[in-house]
């Protein structure tokens, strides 16, 4: 039992200074690719293909920054990771028989960064775990950054820059409010929705995220003020 014990501990510990490693070496280096880009490739309902162009936040067009932010996690310069105020009614909404759904920015990075897409008791705590390093070790800048140029928007579209390019012809940084608003609309599921070719529902939730983008103030030199 002690021997038991020990590998545990040691297993734990070593998984801790790894996550930790990766996670300060993609503070500063863009990652090479994510676990879900590798399960797309290899699984047959999928082109097989990866197109992803990594482009700094700065040239990123602040309507999209609003716009995700506006869609995916309007509290995302107050939380530290956690909306508990979003975890708890969606717990009233779960007890109800609606959608679920209180990810925040932070916690879908992490998720995309380094685990399964699948949902599972154990993704959800190495996900709470990665996104407490994440708030620890990055900037919110960092975090929305790589949140952007990870994402996935369609079949082997990858990050917001190949996103532009697919759907607008255009780079990220000359995508206007309306092209940022649709973007952000599908991209709870953009492997079924399609930002060009929008459904009634995408239609509605494109038109919600423009009215919420005026709320979302951000700062000159940094993201959050």
């Amino acid at each position: 039992m002690r021997t038991f014990v020990r590998i545990v501990v040691w297993l734990g510990l070593a998984f801790a200074v790894v996550s930790v490693a990766a996670v300060l070496v993609y503070r500063f280096v863009p990652p090479p690719g994510t676990p879900l880009m590798v399960l797309r490739k290899f699984d047959d309902r999928y082109s097989g293909r990866v197109r992803q162009r990594w482009v700094p936040l700065r040239r990123i067009s602040r309507n999209v920054v609003r716009a995700v932010i506006a869609s995916e996690d309007a509290r995302f310069c107050q939380h530290n990771g956690f909306d508990f105020d979003a975890i708890q009614q969606a717990l009233e909404e779960d007890r109800k028989g609606g959608p679920r759904g209180a990810s925040t920015i932070t916690q879908q990075t992490a998720k995309n960064l380094f685990l399964w897409p699948y949902r599972d008791y154990v993704r959800k705590g190495l996900e709470a775990w990665f996104a407490v390093l994440l708030e620890l070790l990055w900037s919110k800048d960092r975090i929305l950054e790589t949140y952007l140029n990870v994402a996935e928007w369609g079949d082997g579209i990858y990050g917001i820059e190949s996103a532009a390019r697919r759907y607008y012809r255009r780079p990220a940084r000359r995508l206007t409010r309306n092209q940022a608003a649709y973007l952000a609309a599908v991209l709870p599921n953009a492997r079924i929705f399609s930002p060009i070719h929008p459904t009634r529902v995408t239609r509605a939730r494109a038109a919600t995220v423009l009215r919420r983008m005026n709320a979302v103030a951000l700062g000159r030199k940094r993201l959050c003020p």
